[in-house]
């Protein structure tokens, strides 16, 4: 694989893409959000449940998508998971801050998994297939909290 592929696929990426966090259908969740880029074709479901105290409980997801879509929506689901919305929506910000070359690393503080996108900066048309389900998330917690 040559150097810039390297950057692209670390070691955690392929990793979430192989073995990916909470990978299954969920009937009965509390709220189903779909994330569906039509120009690639990746689709995925992302399945939640919520706890008491505000706390998002276990999240899934299912559906089809390059390696760095689902790598990405998989380590959406397990750094989410257990956080209150507001924790959730500042997470959700700084990935897509950071991907998008908003904020940098030093300036935000990122779970390690988040390191692993880096190399999507070298690769502007994966941007949307990293950022895909963290756009959606994003919506959703806004749209939650609006309501509130």
């Amino acid at each position: 694989m040559n150097q810039d592929l390297k950057k692209l696929y670390p070691e955690i990426l392929k990793a979430h893409n192989h073995s990916p966090y909470h990978f299954e259908k969920r009937e009965g969740a509390d709220t189903v959000i779909k994330a569906y880029n039509p120009i690639c074709g990746d689709r995925f479901e992302v399945y939640i449940n919520h706890q008491e105290e505000n706390k998002i409980g276990p999240l899934h997801f299912y559906g089809l998508g390059c390696s760095v879509s689902k790598a990405s929506t998989s380590v959406l689901t397990k750094v989410l998971e257990g956080k209150t919305s507001d924790e959730a929506l500042v997470l959700c910000t700084n990935f897509l801050s950071y991907i998008n070359k908003e904020s940098d690393a030093d300036t935000l503080v990122l779970p390690e998994e988040f390191l692993a996108f880096a190399g999507v900066h070298d690769f502007p048309e994966r941007l949307d297939c990293a950022a895909l389900a963290w756009r959606e998330m994003k919506k959703y917690l806004e749209s939650k909290k609006s309501v509130q």
